[in-house]
């Protein structure tokens, strides 16, 4: 499998797990604030996936699991291959995903190689080319795996990032679109290295609370986290 970034240790990753965190290259979207651009219109890898195998079975005594992110890790063909043998370790696999292969996802989940699933909901879904180059068909299946996940009985989250061009009426359209909802995040947007300047303005604290009002009074969430905000 293609491998381009590999943290060896991290406590926020993988809730309440220690946990290394993969990166494999490439993406189907092109969501204009993303922070790895570097990698998401690369297709190689720059890590043997051997050494990586090692560093785990080496590790295995003191991580509880691994996060497999990117890029859009559903992208690489041998990524069931993979999985298992990091599971072979004993180790859990958390999924980074932005939906948009649904078959893959739900192969994954039918062979019972996921322990949980982190999935990008980038806004609602009559505005989601605004903040991605996405196409119809990868639409139909952002919804299904929305579905799929929903009705996957694994542990899940879903999140979105509040960028600039997203108003306060457009996430709550997300959330009662997608409700109900266990778990979800609304993180910060921080504006990339790549983007000098900008004159589109970062959401206040008051419209992350409002959103969070909405949805619980609504019951559209069971649980609602604010996500890299500087309060």
């Amino acid at each position: 499998m293609q491998i381009i970034g590999f943290i060896k240790n991290s406590f926020i990753d993988f809730p309440t797990l220690i946990s290394s965190v993969i990166f494999t290259p490439g993406c189907v979207l092109d969501c204009w604030y993303c922070h790895n651009r570097e990698i998401i219109h690369q297709r190689e890898g720059i890590y043997q996936e051997e050494s990586i195998l090692e560093f785990l079975d080496e590790r295995k005594e003191f991580l509880d699991g691994v996060v497999i992110s990117g890029g859009e890790p559903t992208m690489q063909e041998d990524l069931p291959t993979f999985i298992k043998k990091v599971r072979v370790l004993g180790l859990k696999v958390k999924l980074d995903t932005s939906g948009t292969n649904y078959e893959m996802l739900k192969s994954l989940i039918d062979d019972n190689l996921l322990d949980y699933i982190a999935m990008d909901i980038k806004a609602s879904f009559d505005t989601y080319r605004k903040i991605t180059s996405i196409t119809d068909e990868q639409m139909k299946s952002v919804k299904k795996s929305i579905k799929l996940i929903k009705n996957s009985g694994l542990p899940y989250e879903f999140r979105t990032t509040f960028a600039p061009n997203l108003t306060v009426d457009n996430i709550t359209t997300l959330l009662t679109e997608c409700a109900p909802i266990k778990n979800y995040s609304l993180q910060a947007y921080k504006r990339p290295s790549n983007i000098i300047e900008s004159k589109l303005k970062e959401h206040k604290l008051s419209d992350y609370k409002k959103i969070k009002d909405f949805a619980l009074k609504n019951k559209l969430v069971e649980s609602f986290n604010i996500k890299n905000m500087d309060f």
